[in-house]
């Protein structure tokens, strides 16, 4: 029998985060449960299906259902909650290498517009956003931020960064980048010896 998409362990870590489901005097018809719904959210996320071709034999409640109750968790900040929630077990755990974190983007078309979308160089100039991911050495996402679609990498790069939330360790305090202006951005890779690599592109020193 295949693994369900919700296990009891994951459950038991998404559950608190929600708000208590409103009170209905009217009565009505019973909304659908919230394990439900966010197996629903995750076959539909997985498998790369429209929203309206859900399965109704899941019991999930229909492809529109699990969709509006994607957004109100949106809404209500718990996507982020439980992002943090899983960092800070990686955390504890020393599950996550510090050592080197790489940033990347992919643009996407926004055809109802919306405050993140702009001109996309790469779709003869149509309306879109680009997703800006921050992950560890082994591919962990740390963060992620939407722009308009002809925001550059190194435009948002400090931003990026900032967005990483405090992560527990095994010891100390949590880890956390400070906000930073982009001088100091550059004079702290150069006390660190961090380098800045370009996908890309080499170093000077390399070129012949």
């Amino acid at each position: 029998m295949a693994a369900p998409l919700v296990s009891d362990a994951l459950w038991s870590l998404f559950s608190p985060l929600l708000p208590p489901c409103p009170p209905r005097p009217k009565g009505g018809r019973p909304p659908v449960e919230d394990r439900a719904a966010l197996t629903g959210i995750l076959f539909v996320l997985k498998s790369g299906i429209p929203w309206e071709m859900l399965p109704q034999e899941m019991g999930c409640g229909s492809g529109m259902t699990c969709w509006r109750r994607l957004r109100d968790w949106q809404g209500a900040g718990i996507w982020r909650a439980f992002h943090h929630l899983l960092l800070d077990r990686l955390g504890r755990a020393g599950l996550i290498d510090w050592s080197r974190c790489s940033l990347d983007s992919a643009s996407l078309p926004a055809k109802a517009g919306g405050a993140a979308t702009g001109p996309n160089p790469t779709d003869r100039g149509k309306p879109g956003s680009k997703r800006h991911l921050v992950v560890d050495r082994q591919g962990i996402p740390l963060a992620v931020l939407l722009t308009a679609a002809n925001a550059h990498d190194s435009t948002v790069l400090e931003e990026a960064l900032d967005a990483v939330p405090p992560v527990r360790q095994p010891r100390g305090r949590p880890r956390h980048r400070r906000g930073c202006s982009r001088g100091t951005l550059r004079r702290d890779r150069r006390v660190a010896g961090v380098e800045q690599r370009v996908r890309g592109r080499r170093r000077r020193a390399d070129r012949p």
